[in-house]
């Protein structure tokens, strides 16, 4: 049984790590001109727009390895509600054209990362099953 329980912590890792990080790389192309708008709209310091690269890109590569998972999977809530917080606010009580809560992604990520963050990478990771972060 716990090769299953171990593979079903890797699926999670590498789907929501896979998953953030095309959001990190586009923001690697684009740069993040985007988010520093939102963050200084908010008053906050536009330095902080800085910690979309944390949440984004080095987070999902700490899942994809299975290092320090816990860690990665910490950053990735907190990413999330400060995305919520900034930009979704306006749609957390609202459904979808589609007839789904208008959130379904940011709340997939977030309950994802949650449940990473609680799991921990298991076996198959750089971390082994036995690291105190992984």
């Amino acid at each position: 049984m716990q090769s299953s329980a171990d593979l079903g912590k890797l699926v999670l890792r590498v789907v929501l790590g896979g998953l953030i990080l095309f959001h990190g790389v586009s923001k690697l192309i684009h740069g993040p001109g985007y988010i520093i708008g939102v963050v200084t709209g908010a008053g906050l310091p536009s330095m902080l727009a800085y910690g979309v690269y944390v949440g984004e890109v080095l987070a999902p590569l700490l899942l994809l390895a299975g290092w320090w998972s816990r860690v990665g999977g910490l950053i990735i809530v907190i990413n999330m509600l400060v995305a919520i917080g900034l930009v979704h606010m306006g749609q957390l009580a609202t459904l979808a054209d589609t007839g789904g809560w208008a959130l379904e992604l940011q709340g997939m990520f977030l309950g994802t990362a949650l449940a990473i963050m609680l799991l921990g990478a298991g076996r198959y990771s750089l971390g082994g099953s036995n690291g105190r972060w992984n």
